[in-house]
């Protein structure tokens, strides 16, 4: 196995990795909003995709603004009641 003679210096070793890097790739503007989405995918600041709406967005979803149904009561709470009684 081969071994080196000198010990590589962190300036050479740097050098060396300066090329080895991650690139991004497949990014494109979305022609609705402008915003910089991956190709292919659904734009997640305006919802459209090929021209068309196909997500609605959270901020039209909350104009309807629809309550969650209250909890029935616990059963010891109940069986308190009916003691009481």
């Amino acid at each position: 196995m081969a071994v080196p003679f000198r010990r590589t210096s962190k300036t050479s070793k740097r050098m060396r990795r300066t090329h080895f890097k991650l690139s991004v790739s497949g990014l494109v503007k979305c022609p609705n909003c402008g915003a910089t989405i991956k190709s292919h995918n659904v734009c997640p600041k305006c919802g459209y995709y090929g021209g068309k709406d196909v997500v609605t967005r959270q901020k039209e979803a909350k104009a309807v603004d629809v309550k969650p149904a209250k909890k029935a009561p616990a059963k010891k709470a109940a069986a308190k009641k009916e003691k009481a009684e």
